[in-house]
Formats: C-alpha cells, sequence, structure tokens
C-alpha cells in the first residue's frame, strides 16, 4: 500500500515539478491480475484499481491490521465504477455483475471481497475509492440509467460535458462518499472553467479514455498561485480542498471525480473568475 501525507498549501508552493507529481500523483492504478492500493492523509481516502484476469483477485491478506480493524470495510464504505469488461464482484458470497460505466456502493461491514472478470480477455477495470463510515447502509449496483445526469457547457468554451452522478444523496444514501464520471464530447477540452474550489471537501480524479500520444493538464494549486501536473491515461490525481480544481486535455477524455468532506452538496463549490487566476 502507498501511504501519501497531507500536504500543507504553503509547502506546495516549494516543490518542483517532480514534488508535485510525488505527492500528489497516482501514475498506476491498474495493474493486470492485482489490486492497487493508495491511502491518504487527506480526509483519509483509499484509492485505487482491481484488474482480475482468469482468477479471481481479492483484498490483501490481513489489510484490516493496517488499518487497525478486523477487515477493511469494517469502518468503512466503498465506492467503484467499472471502466473495463464486464465484471463479477463477490461479496460475502453475493455475486453483483457490474458492466462497463456502472457503478457498485458496498456498505460498511462488508467482510469479503472478490473480484472476477467475466472475460479474461476482456478484463474489468473497477476504479474504487474507500472513505471512513458511521453505520451500515445498503449495497446497491448503478447504472448510467439510475445517475443524475446533466449536460453543461457549450462548443465556444470548448467544455460541452454530460456529468453522470452516481454516488450523490439524489441517487442513493452514503455515509460521505461521491462519485461520479464526466465525459467530454469530442473537441471539448475543459473540465471546468471557471474552476473553483472545495473548502469543505477534498477531491480525486481518474482520467482515462485518452487518445495515443494525448495528454490532460490538470491544474491545481491555491488561485493566485497556481501549478499544473501533466496526466496520462488511467492516472490518478490527488486534489486537496485548498486547491482549485480544473484540467484541460489536448483531446477529449472522460474522468471519474470522488469527494470526501464535510457535506454532500455538489454544488457547494467556492468559484474562481479566470480574471483572480495567477
Amino acid at each position: 500500500m502507498d501511504i501519501r501525507q497531507s500536504i500543507h498549501s504553503d509547502h506546495a508552493r516549494m516543490l518542483d515539478t517532480e514534488g508535485l507529481r510525488r505527492e500528489f500523483l497516482i501514475p498506476e492504478v491498474f495493474r493486470p491480475g492485482e489490486l492497487t492500493m493508495t491511502y491518504s492523509h487527506i480526509d483519509r481516502i483509499v484509492v485505487g484499481g482491481v484488474m482480475p484476469l482468469a482468477a479471481p483477485v481479492g483484498l490483501p491478506a490481513g489489510i484490516g491490521k493496517t488499518y487497525g480493524v478486523d477487515f477493511f470495510l469494517q469502518r468503512r464504505e466503498l465506492g467503484l465504477i467499472n471502466i473495463g469488461g464486464a465484471a463479477l464482484v463477490g461479496i460475502d458470497g453475493r455475486v453483483v455483475e457490474v458492466n462497463t460505466d456502472e457503478a457498485l456502493y458496498i456498505g460498511m461491514g462488508a467482510k469479503v471481497l472478490e473480484f472476477r472478470s467475466a472475460d479474461p480477455a476482456k478484463p474489468a477495470k473497477l476504479y474504487y475509492n474507500s472513505a471512513p463510515a458511521h453505520r451500515a447502509l445498503p449495497t446497491r449496483r448503478l447504472t448510467l440509467a439510475d445517475a443524475a445526469s446533466v449536460t453543461l457547457g457549450d462548443a465556444a468554451s470548448a467544455n460541452r460535458r454530460t456529468i453522470h452522478k452516481f454516488l450523490v444523496p439524489e441517487v442513493i444514501e452514503t455515509c460521505q462518499l461521491c462519485m461520479g464520471m464526466t465525459k467530454l464530447e469530442e473537441g471539448s477540452l475543459w473540465n471546468t472553467m471557471p474552476c473553483h474550489t472545495h473548502d469543505r471537501r477534498m477531491e480525486v480524479y481518474l482520467y482515462f479514455n485518452m487518445a495515443p500520444g494525448a495528454a490532460v493538464f490538470h491544474m491545481m494549486g491555491e488561485p493566485q498561485q497556481t501549478r499544473h501536473i501533466m496526466v496520462h491515461n488511467e492516472q490518478v490525481v490527488i486534489s486537496p480542498s485548498w486547491s482549485i480544481h480544473a484540467g484541460v486535455g489536448t483531446r477529449a477524455y472522460t474522468f471519474i471525480w470522488g469527494m470526501v468532506g464535510e457535506n454532500q452538496t455538489f454544488d457547494d463549490m467556492d468559484q474562481v473568475a479566470v480574471a483572480d487566476l495567477r
């Protein structure tokens, strides 16, 4: 398990490119036949990916001890979105099929998790976020039809995009975890601009569906101390609450966002005018 500590905004100002990538970029979340796990001290979120092949993949043995509990989800909830082939997720003996562009919420208390690909030749890619939880809530699979979806932006500002909100209060009850997927239309590049901060929530982004040779300039830093990280296909960025949230790609792309923090109000953002950015 990779562990990332919290970084003060004053510290982040002094980091060079290598330092920013070391602290905030997760360069690989999908490894064939494995489960990856990164633990961030920022709101204690856990981020990772599962890519089962012919054999099933489970949680590492003894992982509960790492978190000071008997099993991983004893005091946690977990959300995942599948960006690969069809998956079969075992939860304490119950099997749930999760297809491409579908989500699964697993409530606190689930003990045994097992991940399989329905067709090893088309392996599943299950991207997950996990957050501390205070009570058990029902496990539920969510399709695109279940999501609260909205299309925003326009071609003139190069940010025509559809936001599929899976794990949000109007769709499903969770303790604190929110997750969704945003797809940019061809020719659109910005995931949001004007940008914003989430003073009450942190956020993580998985960027994917990127054309060969494409990249995303992930914008971060304080509004008057902006920085950027170059992100390539299927890489993750950890975004602290003090950082702006924005990014622009060389081509259209898709990204999954996950948030944990004080509230679950999707529109609780502190907007920053373009003219005020430095």
